[in-house]
């Protein structure tokens, strides 16, 4: 029986079971659903080949939905901070998460033209589960990369249903990696890419705190590529159909590096709401680990979250005048314990970086545009010989 930590559910190897194995100790699913409650969804549309009719396809796309407390925990808010390390991307809510430190709904990630379908389908969820809070204001996290390359992403394929779909389909256990939902029509250093996950455990005292990643990585060029500290992607450029000049090949390529990457950070350790704004600005590191230097055409926009209980963070409409005793309280980790957190979220998100790009296939997309699979076999070899 293989472990959920190397392998997926369908037997897939993830980068542990090629003996790639960053620093730190994952939880048992070595994934972001280590965090207790939390719940993964996902919806994918894989339809057509051939050349691109806009609103007809080919169709390389889909929708992932987190839930941070799960179904059953909507309106409830998490502590939060978000950053960007590059801002040519979207990620909606973040102004409100930046004036109150929380959010109480869930996360979902798209390509670029999908956001309002997604931000409509998740008003529409919430409304359908949860008609109470579907009264108040809704400010959902919708957040997108680029899938433009093997995708028709002008055609309005991704619709507030398929959004709605994820968020229904959400659930703990193995979470899906590679081609699917959100990362479903994603590149990375120039390989398929798309969904990856991780996570470590932190001991604080007495209490074993999880911190994990998801990351939708559509970014990095092919030099770039970065393995266990070895420079492999120099060495891989034999098939490399994402090359070339965009302008002279084709002006709908993005050019090399471009794309955008989004990382969600989850912790069940209790954090204030600027202590998870730290843990999103360590996530580049991680990024960097496996080599991006950050493009300017890539949207490098990051959230962190803790799920402890937040009670006093929640904004909800007063009645009545106040009470005496009406205030608001956080338990947190000490600043000065907050070193080994930041560590496993520099490790979490390069692991879950090669995840996304080891647990994958070649994909042929609009107008015959591939993406080659990061080949298991030359990387190991590359690794072997240093």
């Amino acid at each position: 029986m293989v472990s959920a930590q190397s392998h997926t559910a369908d037997g897939r190897p993830r980068a542990r079971a090629l003996g790639i194995a960053p620093g730190g100790e994952p939880g048992l699913l070595n994934a972001i659903t280590d965090v207790g409650g939390l719940e993964v969804g996902v919806a994918t549309l894989i339809s057509g080949q051939g050349a691109l009719t806009v609103g007809y396809g080919p169709v390389r796309t889909g929708v992932t939905a987190i839930l941070p407390r799960g179904r059953e925990g909507i309106g409830q808010p998490c502590a939060a901070g978000w950053y960007s390390l590059n801002g040519n991307g979207e990620m909606t809510g973040t102004t409100w998460i930046e004036e109150s430190g929380a959010f109480n709904l869930p996360i979902l990630l798209s390509n670029t033209h999908a956001i309002g379908a997604c931000h409509t389908g998740v008003i529409s969820w919430v409304n359908r589960v949860n008609p109470l809070l579907g009264r108040q204001w809704l400010l959902p996290v919708c957040a997108e990369t680029w899938d433009g390359y093997l995708n028709d992403i002008n055609g309005g394929h991704v619709r507030p249903e398929h959004a709605e779909h994820a968020l229904d389909a959400a659930t703990g256990g193995p979470v899906e990696e590679g081609s699917v939902g959100g990362g479903t029509g994603m590149n990375c250093y120039e390989f398929k890419g798309g969904n990856g996950t991780s996570s470590r455990l932190v001991r604080h005292g007495s209490h074993t705190f999880t911190v994990a990643a998801f990351v939708q990585a559509n970014f990095g060029t092919r030099e770039e590529l970065t393995v266990a500290g070895h420079r492999v992607g120099e060495r891989l450029c034999g098939d490399n159909p994402l090359a070339g000049s965009w302008f002279a090949d084709d002006l709908r390529k993005a050019p090399p590096g471009a794309g955008s990457v989004i990382t969600i950070i989850a912790t069940d350790a209790p954090l204030l709401p600027g202590q998870c704004k730290a843990l999103a600005r360590r996530v580049p590191l991680g990024l960097a680990r496996t080599g991006t230097t950050g493009s300017h055409f890539s949207g490098d926009i990051f959230l962190a979250f803790s799920t402890a209980p937040a009670p006093g963070l929640l904004s909800s409409f007063p009645t009545g005048a106040a009470d005496d005793d009406e205030l608001g309280q956080l338990t947190f980790i000490p600043w000065g314990r907050m070193d080994d957190l930041y560590t496993a979220v520099v490790q979490s998100v390069e692991e879950a970086v090669l995840n996304a790009l080891i647990v994958n296939s070649e994909m042929i997309g609009r107008d015959g545009h591939r993406s080659p699979a990061l080949p298991h076999d030359q990387l190991m070899a590359l690794l072997r010989t240093g």
